[in-house]
């Protein structure tokens, strides 16, 4: 939602919010602003060169006619037009490349927020949210940040518009009409030029002032466009996804694609947009030509009456009326595009109200110990933890300790709290209550990215890139071949590695690359188990990545990454026993609680824990493998 309505907006904090979007992106854009006011200011002033030159042609040609006057005055006149024209041209183009430039390079400033805020936020809804409303601004006409190019190219041209146009225009106003004009004298009267020069602010102020009412109009639909912009990126596309393509064939899911498309006027005729574009934005519109046209008429009959009554050459009208025009078209300019910035103000506040959300995590500052023995111990010390905004514990008092070099299964059912412990354990949050150490030492002490450098996780809703192969392993373009070949193997893929047509340089999927090749869901879990066995870190934790294949088939992949793991702490997260039965000591969890720990046959000898429920529930289906 629009935290202020524009008209209520001052200009002052108008200025001062636009002043600093403008200095943040500036940083992202290295001369895209200097080129862009050199060519406003060579447009803006050009026009009024060759006004100029042409009102002394003409007069000279309206009287003496002297050749060795008109001839130099010729050249002149055409040498600089053509030079300004070539030099406009060139800059215009630059102008339009770094305007292509700025398009993207704008939402770095959102990406390098992104990458540097806490995960607590970037998990939160409300920056979710947040940053769909920046996007669906941006794709509606380009409010928020995607509006300050043409603002400061608008503002400028209209600046230096208007002071060319005043050193052409006063000589209007000083020149008098001689008094053998009778009647008409009455040019020359101060009172006379007072009530022309409040007639041309009025008439030049009210066309920009209905032009900003059309804009408020536009403003006004923001909420609108938005649900619209949502809708159609939900369901424009939907027949092009081809990962919805069988739901779509099996359940019809295309008719409700077109309800929504069609029931929704928000672009159509009878939508508001359309009612205020026939309404009130199309009234104020004609208004505004309505009192550019007037404008015109005003400034022809008193240029061409003082011209009239002899106070200058008819050479000069050509000068008077083409200045006071461009004065009032650029006045009309910079009223615009304040008004137009005024407009504006809500979106950028939206902007800045991802872009301020502050990092509150402690980053520490201590050196993770890097022990060649890669002995380390970790403990979870009365730790609770709720998730930001929730009322509910999702871990409440955790005590454990485990020593590194160990294979630790962390078991449970849904929700119990498996993945948010290991979230804790690799510091994505903090917790609320309690201590988690690392060799005596708490965590939140430790340099923070230094700290996570020592894990690599394999996701249950891991990532891949639309990348070559390698890049993907190594999280580089550039990488260790051998390294990265070593890891696909052995995280088991090395029969599809073989068939790679480009090896390690073939692309993953045809996003980027016609020759990209699709990996099955298993493949694409090799790659990421490899990923993090490419890292070579300390710990390696496997989140429920291999939830998708069946019990036994998981086993496997679990038993064969043990071997790999060698003298790392390996981690599994599963709420498939089975898997994990190999393991040092298993972790058993039940609605944010650690209930039970030890080994598979400790808890399994203990009949009435939860983990021998589990086990015979689970068991059943998988008696001839499972035990």
């Amino acid at each position: 939602m629009m935290t202020k309505k524009s008209e209520k907006i001052t200009l002052r904090e108008t200025f001062r919010i636009h002043s600093r979007a403008f200095r943040d992106v500036r940083k992202y854009c290295p001369g895209t602003f200097g080129i862009t006011a050199l060519h406003s200011m060579v447009s803006a002033l050009s026009p009024y060169v060759t006004i100029y030159l042409s009102a002394r042609i003409i007069n000279e040609l309206a009287g003496p006619r002297r050749a060795e006057v008109l001839w130099p005055l010729v050249l002149l006149t055409v040498g600089s037009t053509a030079l300004l024209a070539l030099l406009t041209g060139i800059l215009f183009r630059c102008k339009s490349a770094m305007a292509a430039k700025y398009s993207v390079r704008k939402n770095y400033i959102f990406a390098d927020k992104m990458m540097t805020m806490d995960y607590g936020d970037i998990d939160k809804t409300e920056t979710h949210d947040t940053m769909s409303q920046i996007k669906q601004n941006e794709q509606w006409t380009g409010w928020g940040l995607g509006k300050l190019f043409a603002f400061f190219a608008d503002f400028l041209q209209s600046v230096f518009g208007i002071l060319g146009a005043v050193a052409l225009t006063v000589s209007l106003f000083v020149m008098p009409v001689p008094e053998t004009a009778g009647a008409i004298t009455i040019l020359n009267h101060p009172v006379f030029i007072l009530v022309f020069v409040v007639v041309l602010a009025l008439a030049t102020g009210l066309g920009p002032m209905c032009k900003n009412k059309v804009i408020a109009c536009e403003v006004a639909c923001a909420e609108d466009a938005r649900f619209g912009n949502r809708l159609f990126g939900a369901f424009g596309f939907l027949s092009t996804d081809h990962s919805r393509a069988l739901d779509i064939r099996m359940y019809n899911q295309q008719v409700i694609a077109r309800h929504y498309m069609e029931s929704d006027k928000t672009f159509s005729v009878g939508g508001k947009m359309s009612k205020l574009a026939a309404g009130p934005a199309g009234a104020w519109t004609a208004a505004s030509g309505c009192i550019s046209a007037g404008l015109t008429g005003i400034v022809y009959v008193f240029v061409c009456l003082k011209a009239w009554a002899g106070a200058f050459g008819v050479g000069s009208v050509t000068q008077y009326v083409g200045a006071v025009t461009a004065l009032s078209r650029n006045i009309s300019l910079m009223i615009e595009t304040i008004g137009t910035m005024k407009g504006n103000v809500p979106f950028v506040q939206t902007a800045y109200r991802f872009l301020d959300i502050p990092n509150t995590m402690y980053q520490g500052s201590l050196t993770t110990e890097k022990r060649a023995d890669r002995n380390y111990e970790v403990e979870f010390r009365d730790v609770s933890f709720r998730y930001p905004g929730s009322s509910q514990w999702s871990l409440r008092h955790v005590n454990m300790k485990f020593q590194i070099g160990k294979r630790l299964a962390v078991v449970g059912e849904n929700g119990s709290g498996k993945t948010t412990f290991i979230k804790l354990l690799c510091r994505l949050y903090d917790p609320q209550e309690g201590q988690i150490l690392l060799n005596g030492i708490d965590i939140r002490k430790y340099n923070y990215r230094d700290y996570m450098d020592i894990f690599s996780v394999v996701f249950q809703d891991f990532q891949l890139l639309s990348q070559p192969l390698g890049a993907n392993v190594a999280g580089s373009m550039t990488y260790d071949k051998e390294r990265v070949e070593k890891a696909l193997l052995d995280a088991g893929f090395g029969p599809r590695l073989d068939t790679m047509p480009q090896g390690l340089d073939t692309y993953l999927y045809k996003d980027l690359e016609e020759s990209g090749v699709e990996v099955s869901g298993g493949e694409a879990q090799k790659i990421a188990i490899a990923r993090a066995l490419y890292k070579d870190a300390p710990f390696i934790i496997l989140d429920e990545p291999t939830a998708a294949l069946d019990p036994i088939a998981e086993a496997e992949i679990y038993s064969k990454f043990n071997e790999i793991a060698g003298d790392k702490t390996a981690v599994y997260i599963s709420h498939r026993l089975s898997s994990c039965k190999f393991c040092d000591e298993i972790l058993v969890f039940q609605e944010g609680t650690l209930v039970q720990k030890g080994t598979h046959s400790q808890l399994l000898a203990d009949e009435s824990g939860k983990y021998c429920q589990l086990w015979n529930a689970q068991a059943q289906y998988y008696t001839n493998k499972a035990v």
